[in-house]
């Protein structure tokens, strides 16, 4: 394995879905050319209970200008997607300008009423993805807190995290994610909302544990010697390979 440059975006986000657009686009833009780039749970429309239909057609309006920023960069994060009549937060994987992989969230946020709106996806679709030799993998903000996805991803050298956590939960954000990259000895790149509810804490967490967040920003990167995932994995062999 080499280096590999991991970017974590952190930014507010409404209702207005061009300026949402145009934001991401922008910051993508100021990132490097092969990095890992990870944006926040919804960060095109936010939840949009009131125009779903609205939401998803933005998407498929927009999502060949998301592609085309993925020639040289992995990117990842969720959008609202209608099929067969239901509506899913969806997470993508963009690379080589297409989706490589879509994964509909499991685990829906009840407190925040996201059952009423969308449907849990299929949690066979909770998997590795291997892209230009690593792996690969997504769990969406709520998602981190069941053991039973944590499996489902052991062996994955690169986890990441599109989010919208509430800030009255930050320190758990912070415990949970620093814990999942230890004890999958593996890189976390968290990617939250900086809305003034939200708890930011975006950043990237090493497989020792070393973490790099910084509120006050929104690209946090790290460029990442992927050779401590086989160093940890050797000092302390949990089985994971």
């Amino acid at each position: 394995m080499t280096s590999k440059k991991l970017v974590a975006l952190q930014f507010s986000y409404e209702e207005n879905y061009e300026k949402n657009f145009t934001k991401l686009v922008s910051l993508i833009s100021k990132t490097d050319e092969n990095s890992v780039v990870v944006a926040p749970e919804l960060c095109l429309t936010n939840f949009s209970f009131d125009d779903l239909n609205g939401a998803d057609q933005f998407f498929k309006d927009i999502v060949y200008k998301i592609a085309d920023l993925s020639k040289d960069r992995v990117i990842s994060f969720t959008t609202i997607e209608k099929r067969d009549g239901r509506f899913y937060n969806s997470a993508k994987i963009f690379h080589n300008k297409k989706i490589v992989h879509s994964q509909d969230k499991v685990k829906l946020f009840k407190f925040g009423k996201e059952d009423r709106y969308y449907s849990a996806g299929d949690q066979k679709k909770v998997k590795i993805v291997e892209i230009n030799g690593l792996r690969y993998a997504i769990l969406i903000c709520f998602e981190i807190r069941f053991i039973e996805l944590w499996k489902l991803i052991q062996g994955a050298d690169i986890i990441m995290i599109p989010a919208l956590w509430g800030k009255i939960r930050k320190k758990q954000l912070e415990a949970i994610t620093r814990a999942m990259a230890i004890i999958n000895q593996a890189f976390v790149i968290i990617s939250n909302s900086s809305q003034d509810d939200m708890a930011s804490s975006s950043g990237i967490i090493t497989p020792f544990g070393e973490e790099f967040r910084d509120d006050s920003k929104e690209i946090i990167s790290l460029d990442a010697d992927l050779d401590e995932i086989k160093k940890m994995r050797r000092y302390m062999d949990i089985g994971l390979t």
